[in-house]
Parts: structure tokens; sequence; C-alpha cells
């Protein structure tokens, strides 16, 4: 038995693609890397590209490098799939005494504070105080309790995480302390 184009037998791709459509799935495309190759290939900077891929009401979601890397994420696809190619949408906001001001998209997949703060133009050289770097996240409760030594918080926490620039194991405390959708990074004066 071998399955053949035909009624049903396509998906649908489209986003961050060179020529997005309808697709019919043979055999040298049944493999989703396949089809994104049928598509014209992915057409988003391949740091920040997602690839959705939605199926009877569920989605699953993988990113492109990780599909280049495990051979076993190169799903079949089956008649009716979407599949949606993305660029990565989180962001972090950057305030305080940094060169910019705004919300700042990721430009990699993991970004470090140090890569966070370089991101932003980097701490301002005439007002920045290098010993109060701020992180502020909303943390589930079992992580605020780790991280306080605590086991009485329930539910979502803020959590504000202080990083000091002028000492080497601050510099590597944020080179290890990953920034996170959403975050906020304040630099005091």
């Amino acid at each position: 038995v071998r399955r053949v184009a035909g009624d049903g037998a396509t998906v649908s791709v489209m986003g961050g693609v060179d020529h997005p459509g309808v697709f019919p799935i043979e055999a040298p495309t049944r493999r989703l890397s396949a089809m994104l190759a049928q598509a014209g290939g992915i057409s988003t900077p391949p740091d920040v590209a997602q690839i959705s891929i939605e199926r009877s009401g569920h989605t699953g979601r993988i990113w492109l490098q990780d599909l280049y890397d495990n051979p076993a994420a190169d799903i079949a696809l089956r008649p009716g799939d979407r599949i949606v190619v993305e660029e990565d949408r989180r962001s972090f906001t950057a305030l305080g005494a940094t060169k910019q001001q705004s919300r700042v998209p990721f430009n990699t997949r993991d970004m470090s504070a140090v890569e966070a703060l370089a991101a932003t133009g980097g701490l301002d050289s005439r007002t920045a105080d290098p010993t109060g770097v701020f992180v502020f996240r909303d943390e589930s409760s079992e992580v605020a309790n780790r991280v306080l030594g605590r086991s009485d918080l329930a539910g979502p926490q803020r959590v504000a995480y202080l990083l000091d620039m002028t000492s080497a194991e601050g510099v590597f405390s944020a080179r290890d302390f990953l920034i996170r959708d959403n975050d906020t990074i304040y630099i005091t004066e």
C-alpha cells in the first residue's frame, strides 16, 4: 500500500516560507522537513524560527534548529495538517539607564541577561549603576519557594532578581541567567 496525492492528501504550509500554499503529500514530501523544502524553504531567520503543526485540534511546536538536530522530530505528515512557520514572538522590556528603553524581541532562542543587556545597547555609561541591574519576573509558587527558601507561598509570585555587574561573579551569573518572555530588565541610576 502506498499513498498517492489525491482528495484530502494535502497539507497547508504558511507563514515564514518562500512559497506558502497547499501541497500534496507524496512520497518525497511525506516528512515535515521535505514539505518545508517543497514550500521553498524557511524565510524566517533560522535562530528564531519556530514551526507549529496543527493536527486534529492539537498543536505541536518545534524550533527549526531542533528539527535539524533531531531526526526523530521530522514527523510524518497526515492529510489536513497545517504547518505554520513563524518568527519567535517572545520579548522582554528594558527600562532605566540603558541605551534603549523599549520592548525588545528575542534575537536568539536562549538569551542570557548579558545578551539581553547587549541587545538594548548596554548600560548607559553616564548614568547606569552597574550594581543595580534588576530582572523582574512572575514565577510559579514552586520556583519562588525554592529561590526564597520558603514553603508557604501559593500562586504566582512576583520576584526581583538583582545582578551586580561590577564583579566577575556577577557577570558570570548574568551570563548564566536566562531571560524569559515578558521579563522586565531595569537598570538603576
